[in-house]
């Protein structure tokens, strides 16, 4: 098995060089490296949560700073430290279950007395801790009777009690890491089938004999198009082209082979078409704190255009897009610049050179930027793979799936003897 650093650089490497972009994409390499990351970690007896932390945040620092653009990295990070602090806990409740078993025992002599709904009400507890991973939860509970088993005197003393405990952290800090990784594993399962997800919930929203309008290219708008499609729903889809990199080109031409009534429009015609439209649904590249969306360059000139003419603008986007972080974070990078040549070919951009001053400075300038700042007044409905949301209800969803503790990924500086 290759070295975990290794794979550390290999992807800290692809992100640096952009070999690896989007959401989907980086999410999911993500999940998987911290989950090798995870298996292979030796933790100690004491402290186990910690080590792990420490061990995911390491590598998490690294990711980030590779490329802060991608937040789905850091999203995913984040959702792991989260699953380990979760699964943590309910070790922990689960021990304390067992001596509070062991306690009523010693006291009053009678172990079949009240077991059972000391253990049912400990199993509620702890299933309403963690409610975002029921396979993990079931194999909580159905090893609960074990862990709080009333525990035998033993005739050896001091030092068999000694060994048991010893055994007993040993179990705990197997049962925690494989605890955790099958909760990645169910983390990576819902990445890779978020687009399945949300495309089943099409044909709620899509009606026959509407008009659609997208811009650009993105996998989960066409699923869910051609989800709909697929229902017998009859519809024309409008496609902005997305310039520059007119990746709506490539999106016209999917949903033509699937099918769909599509028409190819320029971007500077949305707001002349939009008048026409019953809805936008568009993809995402970011769901901040705060609702609002960072997406491809120009959403933000359709999301205006919608609002103006009282359109719904729906943003369809996986749970890894949803960032616990605000616009304003220092740490968000809402931007970056693409290269000028899918503007204007260096050929001609050599033409508007001033080469009088002696210096070749340019006279002509060219910004690419990549993304849009959508704010959540703009946008009507999010739709992801656990439903459709308010932008006002994110803030939950955020607390559903992240942990304050978080949301800084800087491990703290180890004392100064």
């Amino acid at each position: 098995m290759p070295d975990v650093q290794t794979l550390v650089n290999e992807l800290l490497f692809k992100l640096k060089k952009r070999k690896i972009e989007g959401s989907h994409a980086t999410a999911r390499q993500t999940a998987i490296l911290l989950r090798l990351v995870i298996s292979q970690q030796r933790i100690p007896y004491t402290h186990q949560a910690a080590a792990l932390i420490d061990a995911v945040k390491a590598v998490g620092e690294q990711l980030v700073a590779a490329n802060p653009v991608e937040l789905a990295v850091g999203n995913i990070v984040r959702r792991v430290l989260h699953i380990i602090r979760e699964e943590d806990l309910s070790l922990s409740t689960v021990a304390m279950v067992g001596l509070n078993v062991s306690a009523v025992s010693d006291d009053e002599g009678d172990t079949d007395q009240d077991d059972h709904p000391v253990l049912s009400a400990a199993a509620v507890a702890a299933a309403s801790r963690n409610t975002l991973r029921p396979p993990s939860l079931q194999t909580l509970l159905e090893d609960l009777p074990d862990s709080a088993a009333v525990p035998h005197t033993s005739s050896s003393g001091d030092d068999s009690e000694g060994k048991s405990k010893s055994a007993d952290k040993s179990s705990r800090s197997r049962r925690l890491k494989h605890d955790v990784i099958e909760a990645v594993n169910e983390l990576i399962e819902d990445i890779s089938t978020s687009h399945e997800q949300i495309a089943e919930q099409a044909v709620e929203h899509i009606h026959q004999n509407e008009v659609i309008l997208t811009l650009g290219s993105s996998r989960t708008v066409l699923e869910f198009l051609c989800a709909a499609k697929e229902k017998k729903r009859s519809f024309r889809v409008f496609v902005a082209e997305g310039a520059p990199r007119y990746q709506g080109h490539l999106l016209a031409k999917e949903l033509v082979a699937r099918g769909l009534q599509t028409t190819l429009i320029a971007d500077s015609a949305v707001f002349a078409m939009i008048s026409r439209v019953n809805m936008v649904i568009v993809g995402a590249h970011a769901v901040m704190a705060n609702g609002g969306v960072i997406a491809p360059v120009g959403l933000n000139m359709v999301a205006l255009a919608a609002q103006r003419h009282a359109v719904p603008f729906v943003v369809l986007a996986g749970s890894h897009k949803l960032c616990p972080l605000y616009p304003h974070n220092p740490e968000v990078l809402l931007n970056e610049l693409r290269s000028p040549s899918e503007l204007l070919d260096f050929g001609e951009f050599s033409d508007c050179m001033d080469f009088g001053s002696g210096m070749g400075s340019p006279l002509l300038h060219v910004v690419n930027p990549t993304f849009d700042y959508v704010p959540p007044k703009l946008v009507s409905l999010f739709i992801t793979d656990t439903g459709g949301h308010n932008p006002s209800y994110v803030y939950r969803l955020i607390a559903d799936y992240y942990s304050t503790d978080d949301l800084v990924l800087q491990r703290k500086p180890a004392p100064v003897n």
